[in-house]
């Protein structure tokens, strides 16, 4: 269901549009409050966007997408909770579980030159690996910085363009894409750890 059918639906006050519109959008704002004010407000944070969504809703339009519109008030949110002690954007990051990989596996645009082996079996085995696998990968998100962790799963999981991202978090093109290279070598590391040992 497209964007535009799903606002009617909200419009009319249709209780299961909205469902579905926390369904399809939850994780892409937690993800920005997430970068902002980090994981101790982040809930926080969305609760009170969504509070401002409803309160706003029939205000809607149409000048963004649903998804920017959402995700802007998000990022609005989580801005004013942190009022004028904006923090500093920084280019350090955590130590990975298993370090990262060199810059020789990607292309320019960074994406992966060689994508690692996909689990795709029905055996009971390999569904095990999956899920293992997930898990693991879930882990070394958790070990990312609240921005590389962000920027990652805006651009990865959510879709959005870099210079939207920026935009969101008030980060510059440069260190959004620093943050995505090394967010994207950690991740890669882990997938080719467990591709050799089978373990995290």
């Amino acid at each position: 269901m497209s964007d535009s059918d799903l606002l009617g639906r909200l419009l009319a006050g249709e209780q299961k549009a909205y469902r579905e519109l926390v369904a399809r959008y939850q994780g892409a704002m937690r993800a920005v409050a997430y970068a902002i004010v980090g994981s101790r407000h982040a809930d926080e944070v969305v609760q009170d966007a969504w509070f401002a969504v409803v309160r706003n809703l029939a205000g809607f339009q149409g000048r963004a997408s649903l998804k920017t519109w959402l995700l802007t008030i998000t990022a609005n949110t989580a801005k004013t909770r942190l009022k004028h002690n904006r923090r500093e954007v920084l280019l350090d990051d955590l130590p990975a579980p298993h370090g990262t990989v060199g810059d020789e596996r990607f292309a320019d645009d960074g994406h992966w030159l060689l994508a690692p082996h996909a689990w795709h079996q029905d055996s009971p085995e390999a569904l095990l690996t999956e899920d293992e696998l997930r898990q693991c990968l879930e882990h070394t998100l958790a070990s990312l910085s609240e921005l590389q962790a962000s920027v990652l799963v805006l651009r990865e999981r959510q879709g959005l363009e870099l210079e939207a991202i920026c935009n969101l978090l008030d980060i510059s093109l440069s260190n959004a894409r620093v943050l995505l290279h090394r967010a994207r070598l950690k991740v890669f590391a882990t997938l080719e750890h467990f591709e050799e040992t089978g373990q995290c």
